[in-house]
């Protein structure tokens, strides 16, 4: 039998939410379709769990750090079954309070893979449903790499699952899956290596610091190889094989699990979007400047699954809700602003960035002002022990603007949230230079970063 609906949401991720409770709240009828958990990426196999994780390695490497300083925790160690109930406590309930919140608001829920059969209409198990309006906010997945025994590599979502960790963890890929599971693993006993095809991992980030990021966590004991591409995966006798290739050279490694961390992609490939008439490119569906289908102005798409301006971020992602959800209530009228988001990488220590590297502002023909160090000597690294932290500020000259900040260190995942609020409501340096910050604190260091 068909449904018919006013908006018809693919995924229950950040974006997915909320436009459909968005327009719900609007006297919409809404019906919410995922073949996941409900509750989408960040909520149960994304940012919420591994932060989690990240904590028992941030207590781990701070006891190890503060040794002979007046502090002692010999044997200190993680208890990863026990770690993994305590993530699973935060995970576990979450499914089911996101079916309860939408029973109530009044959304329809239902599960199972969904396909377009015509322009607004989709298939989604036995059921057909019809919208005036489509979104299409179904995540993302490991990119498809090609090579040969690719089916026995781990995936981000699975390693957040792990009841036990092995001995040996190889890492695909340098980004900030890797290094981000690299840092856990390691400071949770295991043997750690991370495999990156390009010259520089974390490319997105600023190289300086992402160069300083790389010897900690060499220091950590986690071998990271650059220039190194994986060409093969085998199974060989209780463990796996990576075959590698470096120039000329090629090399095997063996490891216990292999984990995907070479990239993801949007989560579309089975929704049968020529059947509705879906444009779409490597990033995504293609949209216009108000996140609407640039060949079916039925459809609209958000976060992972939209080829926008965007980066993967959970909070971009609900910023897009909350735009497409307006776009359909009242015609287009709202565009997405993606000035001044920060981004993170949660290794310990922590690398932030927000707004412009060097090169992109040289492109843009920017003159700035390049504030740069290394701050181990300083005080709010030296009081806890961290070795390697810094930071880099662009100031425009003339105008004072800051266009990009990219700190390593303690509680650099906080500090960049002020020049974010800078970047974004036209603060200028000075403005902070003349803040008065409570002290001692990492926040007190702006003032002699810009």
């Amino acid at each position: 039998m068909e449904k018919r609906f006013d908006l018809i949401v693919i995924g229950t991720g950040a974006a997915g939410s909320t436009a459909a409770y968005k327009c719900r709240e609007a006297g919409w009828e809404v019906a919410i379709i995922d073949s996941h958990p409900f509750g989408g990426t960040c909520a149960l196999r994304g940012c919420d769990p591994k932060k989690v994780l990240v904590g028992a390695a941030e207590l781990i490497d701070w006891t190890r750090r503060m040794e002979g300083k007046g502090f002692s925790a010999k044997g200190a160690l993680v208890d990863w079954p026990s770690l993994m109930r305590f993530k699973k406590s935060f995970t576990d309930p979450v499914p089911q309070n996101r079916e309860k919140g939408y029973a109530k608001a009044g959304i329809a829920a239902y599960h199972g893979r969904t396909s377009f059969l015509n322009q607004t209409t989709v298939k989604v198990s036995d059921d057909t449903l019809t919208g005036r309006f489509v979104l299409i906010a179904a995540g993302a997945r490991p990119a498809t790499l090609g090579i040969p025994g690719e089916e026995y590599l781990t995936t981000s979502d699975q390693f957040l699952e792990l009841e036990q960790l092995p001995q040996r963890i190889t890492f695909v890929g340098g980004g900030y899956i890797s290094f981000e599971f690299a840092h856990i693993a390691a400071r949770a006993g295991t043997q750690v290596m991370i495999l990156h095809r390009g010259a520089r991992p974390l490319e997105g980030f600023d190289p300086d610091l992402v160069g300083q990021l790389v010897e900690a966590t060499r220091e950590l004991g986690v071998d990271v190889r650059v220039n190194t591409a994986v060409e093969a995966v085998e199974r060989d006798d209780g463990h796996f094989l990576v075959k590698t290739s470096a120039g000329e050279s090629e090399q095997p490694f063996e490891a216990d699990l292999v984990v995907h961390g070479a990239g993801r992609v949007p989560d579309i490939d089975d929704l049968d979007l020529e059947k509705a008439g879906v444009a779409r490119e490597k990033k995504g569906v293609s949209v216009n400047e108000f996140l609407q289908s640039v060949s079916n102005s039925r459809v609209y798409a958000a976060g992972d699954a939209a080829a926008s301006d965007g980066l993967p971020l959970t909070p971009v992602a609900s910023m897009e809700g909350h735009v497409v959800a307006s776009n359909m209530l009242k015609g287009n009228h709202r565009k997405p602003d993606y000035t001044g988001v920060p981004t993170v990488v949660f290794t310990v220590p922590p690398l932030a960035s927000v707004g412009l590297q060097e090169d992109e502002a040289r492109r843009r023909g920017l003159k700035f002002q390049v504030n740069h160090e290394e701050t181990a000597h300083w005080y709010s690294s030296r009081r806890v022990g961290m070795k390697h932290s810094g930071f880099k500020v662009l100031v425009e000259e003339g105008s004072d603007r800051i266009l990009g900040a990219h700190l390593l260190g303690p509680h650099a995942e906080e500090v960049v949230n002020l020049f974010a609020l800078a970047i974004r409501s036209g603060l200028k340096a000075d403005d902070l230079k003349m803040m008065i910050y409570a002290y001692p604190t990492s926040t007190s260091d702006v003032s002699y970063m810009v």
